[in-house]
C-alpha cells in the first residue's frame, strides 16, 4: 500500500512538471541548441555550407569591427545602468520614504507605468518630433537664445538611443527597488537616527545595503534589455551607433546565420557570466 502511494506521488509529480518541461524544451533548450549547431557551420560569404568549423568564433574575437561593437555595447550598458540606478533609486526612495499616504504612493507608481500601455515602437518614434532639427527641443533652445542653429546630436545619435533607454528602462530598475525599500523595517532607521546617524549615514549604511537585492534584480533587467535591443538603435541611432545586437540583426537580414549564431552564443555566455556573478555576490532569491 505504501509502495503504491509512493509510486502515485512520483507519477503525480512527474505529470505536473511535464508541461513546464515540454515548454522549456520547445522554446528554450531547442532554439539554443539549434543556434549552437548553426554557429559551427561554415559560411563562405554568400551561403551556409554543410561543414563544421570554429571560424565564426575566431572572427568574433579577432575581427576589429566586432570587438568595437562589443565595446560600444558595454559603454551603453554602463551609462544606462548608472543613470537608471540613480533615477530609479531616487524615485523609489521618494515614493517609499517621502510620501505618507499609501494611495498617493500607488497612484504615482501607476503613473510611472502609464507609458508602457503603448507600444515600445510608438514610444521610440515619439522622440523624433522632440529631438529632430526642427523638433520641439531645438525650437525652444533657439527661441530663448541659447543657440542660433539646431543641435545635430539630439537625433540619430548615441545620445538619442541612451535617452530612450533611460526613459524605458528606469522602471525596470525602480520597481525592484521600490519593492525592497517598502519592506525595510522603519525601526532600523529610527534606531540609527537615535544613535546620532545623519541622513546621509542612514542612507549609505542602512538603506543602500538593504537595497542590494533590488539593485541586483534591476541590474539584471537593465543589462539584459540593453544588450539585446536593436529597435531603438535602428529608429533613433541611424547609422551612427553600432552594437552587437544591431550587428546580429544586420547579419540575419543578410542571411548570414552562422556568424550571427556565433555572436549570439558569445553574448549569451557573457550575459550568463554577469548574471551568475551578480547572484553570487547578492542573494536575489529573497526577493523572488
Amino acid at each position: 500500500m505504501a509502495s503504491t502511494r509512493s509510486s502515485l506521488q512520483r507519477f503525480s509529480a512527474a505529470f505536473q512538471i511535464t508541461p513546464l518541461g515540454v515548454t522549456m524544451l520547445l522554446f528554450l533548450i531547442g532554439p539554443v541548441a539549434v543556434i549552437i549547431w548553426m554557429s559551427f557551420h561554415k559560411f563562405n560569404g554568400f551561403m551556409t555550407l554543410d561543414e563544421l568549423t570554429v571560424a565564426n568564433y575566431v572572427k568574433v574575437f579577432t575581427k576589429t569591427l566586432t570587438l568595437d561593437n562589443y565595446l560600444q555595447t558595454a559603454k551603453m550598458v554602463a551609462i544606462t545602468w548608472v543613470v537608471t540606478l540613480l533615477l530609479g533609486f531616487s524615485i523609489a526612495y521618494f515614493l517609499v520614504f517621502d510620501l505618507i499616504k499609501l494611495r498617493t504612493k500607488l497612484l504615482l507608481f501607476m503613473l510611472c507605468i502609464v507609458p508602457f500601455w503603448t507600444s515600445g515602437v510608438i514610444r521610440l518614434v515619439a522622440w523624433v518630433p522632440f529631438l529632430g532639427k526642427e523638433g520641439i527641443i531645438n525650437q525652444v533652445l533657439i527661441g530663448i537664445g541659447i543657440t542660433d542653429e539646431p543641435f545635430q546630436f539630439l537625433l540619430f545619435s548615441e545620445f538619442a538611443v541612451l535617452l530612450s533607454y533611460v526613459q524605458i528602462f528606469t522602471l525596470f530598475m525602480m520597481a525592484p527597488l521600490f519593492n525592497v525599500m517598502a519592506r525595510i523595517n522603519r525601526d532600523l532607521i529610527e534606531a540609527a537616527r537615535d544613535n546620532g546617524a545623519s541622513s546621509w549615514q542612514i542612507l549609505w549604511n542602512v538603506i543602500v545595503p538593504l537595497c542590494k537585492p533590488g539593485i541586483a534584480i534591476g541590474t539584471i533587467f537593465v543589462v539584459s534589455l540593453v544588450v539585446s535591443d536593436f529597435t531603438a538603435i535602428r529608429i533613433l541611432g541611424g547609422a551612427r551607433v553600432g552594437t552587437i545586437s544591431m550587428s546580429m540583426s544586420n547579419q540575419i537580414g543578410m542571411v548570414q546565420y552562422p556568424p550571427a549564431s556565433a555572436n549570439a552564443m558569445v553574448l549569451l555566455v557573457v550575459l550568463l557570466l554577469i548574471v551568475g556573478g551578480i547572484m553570487r555576490v547578492v542573494d536575489v532569491r529573497k526577493q523572488l
